[in-house]
């Protein structure tokens, strides 16, 4: 099976590789980190079917609003509130911790940190982001809708993505996962942002205060060096609970704490204290926080009348052209745009439709689109059902167009990822990484020179099998003898 041709950046200086071979560990850190995804992705999609089967079938939908209304907590701290809240307060305070170390990695070890290599991806999520909220504008401005929800199709969830992925049973080249990966790290950071300033309430100092002395003490007992979950889990515990009471979405103190976590390794150090932390808790995030939060917010009455409004009303219909026309547009023209304008080329074994296809899965817009949806319309409960249920289409809409280009290129992408994993050596390092280095080919020389003696028996043997009066077991015989040593 040929390997994937090697960048012409080797023959253009000029030009640089987009889409080119992952280095060996980001390589390594990608696959661990989409595996997980793509595990937690399908209990999502389980999560997400869940909820509207429950919503949608009349003997059980009524339980649904009371378990999701039902309250509990501590009301003298100010944290008596419904299930439904502490999923979307709560749970996801961990996915965005999560979000946090993974933004802190790439920009301190991973492709964010070479501003040239970041300029591409980082082009592309903001044009990702933009046109979406232009297309929601549009629809609106011209239906005389609300302009509130105009983040609500700005998002990428890389969980459904992935999910949808493990369904159709496509296996995408690693360079175009890492890209998808990056597409949501920055979708995360500036979905931050869009929380913390366009959804933020009347700040309540003292509380606020005490969360920022809160995330001081941490940030110094982490550069002190000191560990000990049973300090840190309490103090987290502390400061979501007061950044929550302050008027601030309780998901930024999340973010926050995932920030302050070294993510680059010293001398004699497998992972850094970020990476070892994700890998424990993106379990967590991916198969508890996320799904649970999708339980009981996805949830959405799905009747004929329902979908109907999804495209009556210029608020839902907005949410659902952004995210299918506007994010793959926005990713895709991002993209092309910022490639030709850095003198970027594409792999060779690639082409621009690869690129739609993910353009086009970046329009999977669920558990942030859902959030924003619900801090958006918090007024008006209807239309934040109409909003959801339009998140809910447009991420399916998004999902089966790009999983129709997917498969056309489904046995290319294939060839590419064999190509990758293949190490005939056996060394655990694919042959690919490998050209440079003279110990590989000699390892190899052995390996064909192994190879080459034994078809040269067997090319014996058969030629002996064939000879007048010649036996299978004369031949083997014969062969036997003439391996013999004289």
């Amino acid at each position: 099976m040929a390997a994937p041709r090697p960048p012409r950046s080797a023959d253009s200086p000029s030009r640089r590789p987009f889409l080119g071979l992952l280095s060996l560990p980001e390589r390594r850190y990608v696959a661990d980190a989409l595996r997980t995804e793509t595990v937690g992705g399908v209990v999502l999609l389980v999560a997400a079917v869940a909820a509207l089967l429950w919503a949608n079938i009349p003997a059980v939908s009524a339980s649904y609003d009371t378990v999701r209304d039902l309250h509990f907590g501590p009301a003298a701290l100010g944290l008596d509130l419904s299930l439904q809240h502490w999923a979307a307060d709560g749970l996801l305070a961990v996915f965005f911790f999560v979000a946090g170390i993974e933004l802190k990695r790439e920009l301190v070890a991973g492709d964010l940190r070479d501003p040239k290599a970041a300029a591409l991806p980082v082009i592309a999520a903001l044009c990702g982001m933009a046109v979406p909220a232009l297309v929601y504008t549009a629809v609106n401005t011209a239906g005389g809708g609300s302009l509130g929800g105009w983040a609500v199709p700005t998002a990428t969830d890389i969980a459904f993505a992935l999910a949808v992925l493990a369904v159709i049973g496509t296996s995408l080249p690693s360079a175009l996962r890492a890209f998808l990966l990056t597409l949501a790290v920055v979708d995360d950071l500036f979905a931050i942002l869009i929380i913390a300033v366009f959804f933020t309430g009347d700040i309540r100092l003292p509380q606020l205060a005490g969360a920022l002395a809160g995330l001081a003490l941490m940030w110094l007992l982490l550069r002190a060096g000191v560990r000990g979950w049973y300090l840190y889990v309490p103090l987290a515990t502390a400061v979501w609970a007061l950044m929550y009471n302050s008027g601030i979405h309780a998901t930024i103190a999340g973010v926050a704490m995932g920030l302050m976590l070294r993510c680059t390794r010293r001398e004699g150090e497998e992972h850094s204290p970020g990476e070892h932390i994700e890998h424990l808790v993106r379990p967590l995030s991916a198969g508890v926080a996320v799904p649970l939060f999708a339980l009981f917010s996805a949830g959405v009455p799905l009747s004929g009348g329902a979908l109907a409004q999804v495209f009556a009303r210029p608020e839902p219909l907005g949410v659902v052209l952004g995210l299918v026309a506007g994010k793959t547009v926005g990713v895709f023209g991002g993209t092309w745009l910022a490639a030709r304008f850095t003198r970027a080329e594409l792999n060779e074994d690639l082409a621009w439709p690869d690129v739609l296809a993910v353009a086009g899965l970046s329009g999977i817009g669920f558990t942030v689109s859902l959030l924003i949806g619900e801090l958006a319309f918090a007024d008006d409960p209807g239309l934040a059902e109409e909003v959801k249920a339009a998140v809910l289409v447009g991420s399916l809409v998004a999902a089966v167009l790009a999983g129709v280009l997917l498969k056309l290129r489904d046995r290319r992408y294939r060839t590419l990822s064999a190509a990758e994993e293949l190490d005939e050596d056996h060394d655990g390092i694919p042959d690919v990484y490998e050209a440079g280095n003279p110990e590989y080919h000699l390892r190899m020389a052995r390996i064909h020179e192994e190879k080459a003696a034994e078809h040269r028996r067997l090319a014996r043997a058969a030629a002996d099998s064939r000879a007048p009066g010649g036996t299978a077991e004369g031949a083997a015989g014969s062969s036997a003898a003439g391996d013999r040593p004289a």
